[in-house]
């Protein structure tokens, strides 16, 4: 008999064969949140409010067309329309797919930029210009 071999989750079988009963239903907890969801680039801003653990709120953001671009040589703020995304470091899938992360390099009305925010936490596109 391997000792390693055993799967330590949680079955409802014994070694033996024989089935177990659950301890305890699950608790909500351990739900979790769902599936990701990554915020794309749409026709206009879309923005939800989620109850999340502790009673606190997060506004979520599902569609975004503005960002706001900071723009270092003259230390202002301008919101930008969102042109297209051309790259993401974390998968270049999301480029293709137009998918927001943080640390994307967008095109705005003003040039290159990159997230700084991240979108689907904040509910807010915030960027840097490089250009």
């Amino acid at each position: 008999m391997k000792l390693g071999a055993f799967y330590k989750g949680g079955d409802l079988v014994k070694p033996s064969g024989g089935k177990k009963g659950r301890v305890r239903k699950t608790k909500k907890k351990a739900l979790g949140g769902g599936p990701p969801q990554i915020p794309k680039l749409g026709e206009e801003d879309i923005r939800y409010v989620e109850r999340v653990r502790g009673g606190n709120h997060k506004v979520r953001l599902r569609q975004a067309r503005y960002a706001n671009v900071y723009i270092p040589k003259e230390r202002r703020h301008v919101k930008a329309k969102i042109l297209s995304i051309v790259s993401s470091p974390s998968n270049p899938d999301y480029a293709r797919r137009n998918y927001i992360v943080k640390g994307a390099i967008i095109q705005t009305e003003v040039g290159k930029a990159v997230v700084t925010s991240r979108p689907g936490q904040d509910g807010v596109i915030n960027a840097v210009l490089i250009e």
